[in-house]
């Protein structure tokens, strides 16, 4: 197998000095997650400087650490290389990792679904060559350049996610992506708190052009309102092409008509040069416009569209994004959506769409489990309360709720309907497990912070008792 880096080609990339001859398959930045023959960069953060852990990942097996202090303690003639910054030696590093290779670069942002996209792409283009794609929600400042320095040099296809929450952002990490084809799957209002309006987040969004290589292709939600303004940035920044997804008529990758159940959407939608009717496994039509801006973006790889969308039937939510569990729970079962990872007005709407199209089993109920969305600004009690209406089109039966934004959604959901308000996402938990019952389907999101995850958990905990 063809090394990721040596010792040579890291030391040339990063300019630090190198005290041994060594050969790395990986990248990593925590050594609690290292691999054997990964390369471990010391990286300072808010409250840890991985200095203090080189010593434990070259005890776990790492070819080599990146440095730029001293480490006491080490055994003599460690693999050391030696940089004034590490995070700056991280960007070289990926820096030379896009300059080798000869790879078709994607990079996908948005407000939702940047995720998802990325992971049903890396199917999707895997059909045509080797595919790499960034793992996890790696997006920001030192996630992209780390996903960057992983990919293997002899890949025919790369996907990479950039997220941000103030403008500026993206325009540093799409300069070190150097993307042929940049995506936006949608802007909607996240991060509001951080913005002056929406139309500002379109035009952070739109930094993803500004790194665009030439004869590059921007592939844009046609039915978002901005549209227009997005458009006209990316031929600015010198797109060669735009080219629209969505069931607007002028779209280039047209939604014709969809099917939608609990499990899964059928699509028929037009391309330049066909028509095509497929099947995207994870449910709501969100995911079924995400599916166009894969195909979109395949298609402006040069990769065969048809074959794209076949691998879109095996299509798996992640964990905390959609994904589903069948919990035992009294001699019965209740079905689970662990939508936990993160939230926005956008996701919370694609939430509970979801979960209106999955029927109770035995006459059960639907339960929506909320946490507060975060980063709103002056917009945060207005959007919480509008969860009102999507709550009702989901005919949901009871809404438990946590933080102190959702006091607002609270104040106006019928009495009926209030399951209760928590400032504590563990406190809901008693409560919570003493109201399910068999049949029922639950659907818990909110923000990160908020710690919604560790409902889903204590569910899942409770239902493996059950079993034993």
């Amino acid at each position: 197998m063809t090394p990721l880096w040596t010792a040579a080609e890291a030391a040339a990339a990063i300019g630090g000095s190198n005290m041994t001859d060594w050969v790395a398959s990986g990248v990593s930045i925590d050594s609690r997650g290292l691999n054997p023959g990964d390369i471990f960069v010391a990286l300072r953060g808010p409250n840890r400087d991985g200095h203090d852990f080189v010593q434990a990942a070259l005890e776990r097996g790492a070819a080599a650490a990146i440095v730029d202090r001293d480490v006491p303690a080490l055994p003599k003639g460690p693999p050391l290389l030696r940089v004034p910054d590490t995070l700056v030696a991280l960007e070289a590093l990926a820096t030379a990792a896009r300059a080798r290779s000869r790879a078709r670069i994607v990079a996908v942002t948005g407000s939702v679904g940047k995720t998802g996209t990325k992971e049903a792409l890396r199917l999707a283009l895997a059909t045509a060559g080797g595919t790499y794609a960034s793992a996890g929600g790696l997006n920001n400042h030192w996630g992209v350049p780390l996903s960057l320095a992983r990919m293997p040099p002899d890949v025919s296809y790369g996907v990479f996610e950039l997220g941000m929450n103030h403008p500026g952002e993206i325009a540093a990490l799409t300069r070190l992506v150097r993307p042929h084809v940049a995506v936006i799957t949608t802007v909607e209002p996240a991060h509001l708190g951080f913005f002056p309006s929406v139309a500002a987040i379109a035009d952070a969004k739109a930094e993803i052009f500004l790194g665009l290589e030439p004869g590059g292709v921007a592939i844009l939600n046609q039915d978002n309102p901005y549209y227009p303004r997005l458009a006209s940035a990316a031929k600015r920044a010198g797109a060669a092409e735009v080219v629209g997804f969505g069931a607007h008529p002028n779209a280039k990758a047209r939604l014709i008509d969809c099917e939608l159940d609990s499990e899964a959407s059928t699509v028929e939608a037009a391309l330049p040069g066909l028509t095509l009717r497929y099947r995207v496994k994870v449910p709501g039509r969100h995911w079924v416009m995400n599916s166009l801006a894969v195909l979109a973006t395949a298609a402006a790889a040069g990769v065969d569209v048809r074959c794209a969308a076949e691998p879109l039937s095996e299509l798996e939510a992640l964990p905390g994004r959609g994904r589903r569990y069948e919990l035992a729970w009294r001699g019965g079962a209740v079905t689970l959506i662990d939508e936990s990872y993160n939230a926005s007005p956008a996701a919370m709407r694609a939430a509970l769409a979801v979960l209106a199209t999955t029927e109770p089993r035995m006459g059960a109920r639907r339960i929506a489990v909320l946490g507060d969305m975060l980063e709103l600004g002056e917009a945060s009690e207005g959007l919480h309360r509008d969860l009102v209406e999507p709550l009702a089109a989901a005919r949901v039966d009871r809404v438990f709720l946590v933080g102190e934004a959702m006091a607002a959604l609270h104040a106006i959901l019928p009495e009926a309907k209030r399951g209760g308000l928590w400032h504590c996402a563990e406190d809901v938990v008693p409560e919570l497990i003493r109201f399910l019952k068999p049949g029922d389907v639950v659907t818990v999101k909110g923000s990160r912070v908020v710690g919604v995850g560790h409902i889903v958990e204590r569910l899942q905990a409770q239902s493996a008792r059950q079993e034993i």
